[in-house]
């Protein structure tokens, strides 16, 4: 559990351009609004969020990471695109 905000609340970075998304076109490349990390706003891992959409998403680009094999970890922050949230790794963020 991240017990302190992450530095990027309210910052819009970019997705690095060679992240997939299953439902969203040119989701890599995106900027991406930050609100902090998914488990300091909902207090539980994002793999214990049941019937969430962005977390069982999340699961899903996890799962089917062959090439880049995301870690399955709680480096994740949640944000948004277009209006849409969406969970990120940190290490999918441009720097």
């Amino acid at each position: 559990m991240h017990t302190e905000s992450s530095e990027l609340v309210g910052t819009i970075v970019k997705i690095k351009k060679d992240v997939e998304h299953p439902h969203v076109k040119n989701f890599g490349g995106s900027d991406f609004i930050v609100e902090d990390w998914w488990d300091k706003l909902t207090g539980e891992s994002w793999m214990n969020t049941n019937g969430n959409p962005a977390c069982l998403i999340y699961a899903m680009r996890v799962g089917m990471s062959l090439k880049d094999k995301k870690p399955c970890d709680d480096e994740v922050v949640y944000g948004k695109i277009n209006g849409m949230g969406h969970l990120v790794h940190i290490s999918e963020i441009e720097e």
